[in-house]
């Protein structure tokens, strides 16, 4: 999921069988039942990119609101990113393959309907099937009868994936388009949750007040303004609400929000301006987490640009990528909740899950004499002066300002890089998936699932969900869906990391650092902490 988004080896165990059938538990460890369980929590929001279909929202502000209000198959431990069974019964395979999927019978929507195997069944389909336009629709790419539904060209031939049978009510069946052995952990992404059929037959009415079954349901949505949540009292799963609900309010200024926080007027601020960094702590007394979350950021590259793909470009993007000084600038821009990256992924994979240190090479070492040179050998910066485009409503710009910087003083050009603020998320984010940028763009990967595959194959195949450079390699791609069908573990990820090492050839995008979840909290609540995702974990924040 882009990050402001949604380790894979590292945490699977024995899913060529089945996933545990026990249920992931989504507590704090330390909550405590005590407080006012009808108190209502504030909590900093920004408006999502899309409307609120699960297969349509893969970027941060959507992403937190569809994991409140729905709940998948599979659900991720908010400690550990452990996968286990939520509304799945069992997922098992003797192929790794060919999967059965049996649904713990009984539980329902928020409208009062039943969830069943057809609930599934319905909204794969639907997010796979290209004339619908979901952004995710390459999620359901391993399903059998997808070139059908979104071919690379052309109409659709079938408007369902061949691969999926429903069984009965609580039972269907998926047939892969190759052996996938660890396919049962990306089903706790929300692209795989289940839609009601009112989702169907009154689609304007879902847009407005999307329907789930998750532990809260939406009680009222003004846009750019607030969304309120609050708990479904039917709802079946372990991770209940511990509140009386999560007011969601939306900011366009972080300091604004900050201020909001310290005056008592904001419950929870997990978007932290960058100013806030160097004074949080006591500022709040203490009240402020920073842990590691599996998130990257990175610059990525227009490469859909002609002036952006030729292999002059490629040195002068490498030439960029050496000019740009990590180690400073995590330190005095971001007080050290960040630390440089040297690869694609991120270090809460660890080594066995796929994280290397210093695969990235040359281009994530700072090296500003190299960097000129590779620039002016390369002819130049492209139109003569390089521009960072970001979403003005996010804390970016000082980083931004950083970055060139750094490229300015390598080059020995004031002006060389500048900054290019866009108005808001949603806009920024809308310009990037309709391809209208001329020069690099923030970009960031929030994990969605707990596989390294996921920071590699929605954001750099070919045609991608994620993929905003407009990256394509065949290479890279036969790398990825090798790695994907490869039982032994340790194989796949070194299949993973020679995908990397191609990264480090044609730079796309450019690792910039590792970034810890931050997050602050007023007087009035506790049990506040983030996820490996870097989302609060909202059903368990209590209020006093």
């Amino acid at each position: 999921m882009p990050a402001g988004t949604r380790v894979r080896w590292a945490v699977i165990v024995a899913t060529s069988v089945a996933l545990l059938a026990a249920g992931c538990s989504s507590g704090g460890g330390s909550s405590s039942s005590s407080g006012n369980a009808s108190g209502i929590v504030t909590a900093w929001w920004g408006d999502p990119q899309n409307p609120l279909e699960p297969a349509n929202t893969n970027e941060v502000n959507g992403g937190a609101v569809i994991d409140m209000i729905f709940t998948g198959l599979v659900q991720y431990d908010p400690k550990t990113s452990e996968p286990s069974n939520a509304n799945a019964d069992s997922i098992t395979s003797d192929d790794q393959q060919n999967w059965t999927v049996k649904l713990k019978p009984g539980w329902k929507f928020s409208d009062g309907t039943t969830v069943t195997a057809k609930s599934y069944v319905d909204a794969w389909n639907y997010g796979a099937l290209s004339t619908n336009k979901q952004l995710n629709s390459s999620f359901f790419s391993y399903i059998q009868g997808y070139d059908q539904v979104a071919p690379e060209s052309g109409n659709p031939t079938a408007q369902t994936l061949s691969g999926l049978k429903v069984v009965d009510d609580n039972t269907f069946t998926v047939a892969l388009t190759q052996k996938f052995s660890t396919w049962p952990a990306t089903l706790g992404y929300s692209a795989f949750v289940p839609l009601p059929a009112s989702f169907f037959s009154n689609h304007a009415a879902y847009l407005e007040k999307p329907i789930g079954n998750g532990p809260y349901q939406i009680a009222t949505w003004t846009k750019s303004q607030k969304m309120e949540l609050r708990p479904f009292t039917d709802y079946s799963g372990p991770d209940k609400p511990k509140n009386g609900g999560i007011d969601l309010k939306v900011y366009t200024d972080t300091n604004a929000a900050y201020a909001d926080l310290q005056a008592g007027n904001l419950d929870v601020d997990n978007g932290l301006p960058n100013a806030a960094l160097k004074t949080v702590e006591t500022d709040l007394n203490g009240r402020f987490l920073n842990t590691p979350a599996g998130i990257i950021q990175t610059v990525s590259f227009p490469l859909y640009q002609p002036q952006w793909s030729t292999p002059n470009a490629q040195k002068v993007r490498l030439g960029l990528a050496m000019a740009i000084d990590r180690a400073t600038i995590t330190k005095v821009v971001f007080n050290n909740t960040r630390t440089p990256a040297s690869d694609w992924t991120s270090p809460v994979l660890g080594a066995a899950g796929g994280f290397k240190e210093g695969i990235c090479g040359q281009a994530c070492t700072y090296n500003p004499t190299m960097a000129k040179q590779l620039v002016q050998e390369g002819g130049g910066i492209p139109g003569g002066q390089l521009t960072i485009s970001y979403n003005a409503d996010g804390p970016h710009k000082e980083w931004v300002d950083a970055v060139c910087n750094s490229i300015n003083n390598a080059l020995g050009n004031t002006s060389a890089c500048v900054g290019n603020p866009i108005g808001t998320f949603a806009d920024f984010r809308n310009q990037v998936t309709t391809k209208k940028m001329t020069g690099p763009f923030r970009t960031g990967w929030q994990m969605d699932y707990p596989l390294i595959q996921n920071f590699l194959q929605p954001v750099y195949t070919t045609g991608a969900s994620s993929n905003d450079s407009g990256y394509s390699s065949s290479q890279f791609d036969s790398l990825v869906n090798q790695a994907n069908a490869n039982a032994d573990k340790s194989a796949a990820v070194g299949q993973f990391q020679d995908g990397e090492k191609l990264l480090a050839t044609d730079l796309p995008a450019v690792p910039l650092w590792y970034q810890n979840g931050t997050v602050g909290w007023s007087a009035r609540v506790d049990n506040v902490l983030l996820n490996p995702f870097s989302v609060p974990v909202y059903d368990q924040i209590t209020v006093k």
